[in-house]
């Protein structure tokens, strides 16, 4: 994998898609009945099996590079798909004013697309670091300049993997329920212990929600169960969780704390709900990585699956992190703040064009210079506060 830290990009090369009609879908009515939840009919989504050096991607895409905009690039959980972990998300219809602005790629881990073929025994399954460096090759694929990441659990993990090993390929992570440890020895006996004593959906499940969620929240778990239970393959979702559970602890450390300490360089907007099993692990993410281009984003209300249960929060948030960056300069005025339904994002949630897009200072609110869609503003962030000058934190806990 340490080789294609060395590929040059210089020779990628640049591929047409058509470009279609935005989805408008709404997303209730997915979970409220297991046949509709995967039947969303993707006719303007274009299916991709494309070769890497550990095996063949499934990749789905929708629309074609533009201009200097990154691609968004998706990852998901163990247990789900892309449209397990995100049919919910992207359909939401606020989402449109900003998929019509990106090309959208959707990347399956090996043999977790619904329809899978079987992997045969004794296959290899490929590791958490070999995960990340499959994803050159898709960007080499489509022609992406850098990518812009969402990934949740597994998912989050791989992409912070790459954007470790490749980074100048991603220019943003969006990472939900991030978990930056291995598992020790005991996590490691307890998992061995509860695969002798539960199913693998249920295995899955618990990794997915929390304890609440599972005895509470019983419609969306049941939703869950059916699906994990029957369209991902069973056998090839077993490797792919044993692949995960078997990870090495993620090789960052705050800047300072450490000689040579290694960190994301790209601006991170971390999420985790409330009340989500995940939510240390995120936590102690949030403290290996540098303030000053971190968001930690804690929302009220939406369990181990926020882009699934909080779809609106979770887009109005994500297209403050993308204004910020100066790819999307006129938003429409929905913010989450103005009643009890919808609690505020932040006091006055300013996009920054600093790394961290959604700062706000403890003494005086932000203000940023103006920026261009479609290029990578690098403007300074400024503060109407003397005393806040030079010395902003950028790192925000917020409950929205």
């Amino acid at each position: 994998g340490l080789l294609l830290q060395e590929m040059t990009m210089a020779g990628l090369h640049e591929l047409r898609f058509t470009e279609e009609k935005p989805l408008l879908r709404g997303q209730d009515a997915e979970l409220e009945n297991s046949d509709v939840f995967l039947s969303t009919v993707d006719t303007d989504w274009k299916e991709h099996d494309i070769e890497t050096p550990y095996g063949l991607l499934h990749v789905v895409i929708r629309g074609s590079p533009k201009g200097n905009r990154p691609a968004i690039l998706t990852y998901h959980d163990v247990g789900l798909n892309h449209k397990l972990c995100f049919n919910t998300f992207f359909n939401y219809e606020d989402m449109q004013e900003i998929t019509k602005h990106f090309v959208v790629c959707h990347v399956d881990a090996p043999g977790q697309q619904a329809g899978a073929s079987q992997f045969p025994q004794g296959y290899q399954y490929p590791s958490m670091d070999q995960l990340a460096a499959m994803l050159p090759s898709v960007v080499q694929h489509f022609g992406f300049k850098y990518v812009i990441g969402i990934g949740v659990g597994a998912g989050a993990y791989v992409l912070a993997k790459f954007a470790l090993i490749f980074p100048d390929l991603v220019e943003g992570l969006v990472l939900m329920n991030i978990d930056p440890n291995g598992k020790g020895w005991i996590d490691w006996a307890a998992a061995k212990l509860s695969g002798l004593t539960s199913t693998l959906p249920d295995i899955v499940l618990s990794h997915l929600f929390s304890q609440e969620e599972l005895m509470n929240n019983t419609e969306l778990v049941q939703s869950y169960r059916q699906q994990i239970g029957s369209v991902v393959n069973q056998f090839n979702l077993q490797l792919f969780l044993n692949m995960y559970n078997g990870r090495r602890d993620l090789d960052i450390n705050r800047p300072g704390t450490v000689p040579n300490a290694k960190t994301l360089r790209c601006p991170v907007m971390l999420v985790v709900g409330d009340n989500a099993p995940a939510e240390e692990g995120v936590v102690e993410c949030n403290s290996k990585l540098d303030p000053t281009n971190t968001t930690f984003l804690k929302m009220a209300d939406s369990g181990g699956l926020p882009q699934v249960t909080q779809p609106g929060k979770l887009t109005e948030a994500f297209k403050y992190f993308l204004q910020g960056m100066g790819y999307i300069t006129h938003l429409k005025d929905r913010r989450l703040s103005g009643g009890t339904a919808r609690p505020s994002l932040c006091a006055r949630a300013v996009p920054s064009a600093s790394m961290t897009r959604l700062a706000r200072s403890r003494t005086a609110s932000l203000t940023s210079a103006s920026s261009v869609d479609g290029t990578r503003p690098r403007a300074c962030t400024h503060s109407e506060s003397t005393e806040a000058m030079g010395q902003i934190n950028h790192t925000m806990e917020v409950s929205c």
